[in-house]
């Protein structure tokens, strides 16, 4: 497997362009969000044209190899395979085919503390793929790393790192309920308990 050093964008580029100055910059970061978290074609549509070929090779074998390179290279094979493929397969099960990897790579950079080396954003994204898991104990340590990561924060980025907590604990309450995430029923084509359809009828429900 070649390291992808001239075939695919390096885990730089990823940084550059999903954190960018988010690293010290906490009002850069709170308009990063619409990048972040809000639906856009434009942005799924450009995430797939230059990153495609990018995930392919990670879930191929070269995200060993990014995180073996350190705490940054090993954020960004995490980023691509739990955020990315989000944006490139809208509305498909293809979404969450690559978060148990990412979760493994999270989890052994948590073993090792490479997160600890990292800025705010940056361990935010590297705890995400706790957060997306269905399961309960994930969920658990998700919490566990974002009160840590609250307690930690320099104080211009502790709401930042606040609302993350909170997103983590909601997260957490639905997986108690319910055992996994309903809004995901529909593209992963299971159907819904009577409570998950109550659920999703109502505003706001699903992340």
């Amino acid at each position: 497997m070649p390291d992808g050093a001239s075939l695919f964008p390096t885990p730089g580029a990823v940084l550059d362009y999903w954190i960018g100055a988010a690293t010290d910059d906490h009002l850069f970061a709170d308009r990063q969000h619409k990048l972040w978290f809000s639906k856009s074609e434009a942005t799924d549509s450009f995430i797939t044209r230059n990153f495609s070929a990018l995930y392919a090779a990670l879930t191929d074998g070269l995200a060993e190899t990014w995180a073996e390179r350190g705490a940054r290279s090993r954020l960004a094979a995490i980023i691509v395979l739990d955020q990315f493929s989000r944006n490139m397969f809208r509305e498909s099960g293809r979404a969450f085919e690559a978060d148990t990897l990412a979760r493994q790579l999270a989890e052994t950079g948590v073993q090792t503390g490479d997160d600890l080396e990292l800025t705010e954003i940056e361990r935010s994204f590297f705890y995400l793929p706790f957060e997306h898991s269905e399961s309960l104990a994930d969920q658990d340590e998700a919490v566990r790393l974002f009160q840590r990561l609250a307690a930690d924060a320099r104080s211009a980025f502790k709401p930042i790192c606040e609302s993350s907590l909170d997103y983590a604990q909601r997260h957490r309450d639905v997986i108690r309920k319910f055992g996994r995430f309903p809004h995901r029923n529909a593209v992963l084509e299971r159907s819904n308990t009577a409570a998950e359809s109550d659920y999703l009828s109502k505003p706001g429900a699903g992340f």
